[in-house]
């Protein structure tokens, strides 16, 4: 059995343990992600910002490129196992995104797979003041096939918080993509993020989000890149008891002189549980 499917065999085993059982261990589990969610705004995750509210879902994302050397798509958008392990902390178990190219000079293959932590400093529900601070600490493993991944493992630590005013929202990130390794070619990369967010209806959530990197040595030294992001988040429709599915678009258009790619859409569908 390949890496990949590995990996997904064992997401999907976590995935469908919570709703199998009810008794012992899963029913406390459960619970104390719910007392932990109650806690915190009620708010939508974005569609490329990641939020500071802790999540417990399945995330599966399509990212497509549009490049002047030849369209991009990733299938998975480097997204995957959400878990709420224990209270204000949250784990984040990537699925490698396969990537498609139309340039026939590159070959398709799978992107790195990456981990993620959460660390929730401060939360303050609807009732309360609706605001929340949370600490990221992210890792990169260059585990892709054909070049479709980074030259070396990357830490990426981050700021994100969060703050509501009635039915408007706004959540933003600050952080950084540090390298192992390879630092002359990778340098280091500012990221800053924002999401602007209402709730229209009950469950329409539109937006608009503002994402930026700016290249810190490496090949892109002084270099940046912005895009504005409008999007549209629906859900969270119910299924079966904690299970609920939740699906946004969003279409990302450049808006500096320099740019990895034109233009993208990004599609993701979550599962809650």
């Amino acid at each position: 059995m390949t890496f990949p499917k590995l990996l997904l065999a064992l997401i999907v085993c976590f995935c469908v343990a919570p709703v199998l059982s009810a008794q012992g261990f899963t029913a406390r589990w459960l619970a104390r992600v719910s007392a932990t969610q109650a806690a915190q705004p009620h708010w939508m995750t974005p569609v490329a910002t990641v939020t500071p509210r802790l999540e417990q879902e399945f995330r599966f994302d399509t990212v497509h490129e549009q490049k002047s050397a030849g369209n991009l798509t990733s299938l998975g958008g480097g997204k995957g196992l959400e878990l709420i392990p224990s209270r204000n902390t949250e784990l984040l178990i990537n699925l490698p995104p396969y990537l498609l190219h139309q340039n026939p000079k590159l070959l398709d293959g799978w992107g790195d797979v990456s981990f993620l932590m959460k660390y929730r400093l401060l939360s303050r529900n609807e009732q309360h003041g609706a605001a929340i601070l949370t600490v990221f600490l992210g890792g990169g493993i260059p585990t892709g096939t054909h070049q479709n991944g980074s030259i070396s493992a990357i830490v990426t630590p981050t700021l994100a918080a969060g703050k509501g005013w009635g039915k408007f929202d706004v959540q933003a990130t600050l952080g950084g993509n540090f390298p192992v390794d390879s630092l002359r070619q990778l340098g280091r990369t500012v990221l800053s993020n924002s999401a602007f967010q209402y709730h229209l209806l009950k469950q329409v959530w539109p937006e608009v989000e503002i994402n930026s990197s700016f290249w810190l040595g490496g090949a892109n030294d002084g270099k940046k890149q912005t895009f504005l992001t409008p999007g549209l988040v629906l859900g969270r429709f119910l299924l079966h008891h904690r299970i609920a599915i939740v699906a946004g678009a969003g279409f990302q258009i450049a808006t500096t002189h320099y740019s990895q790619y034109n233009h993208a859409f990004i599609g993701s569908l979550r599962m809650p549980f």
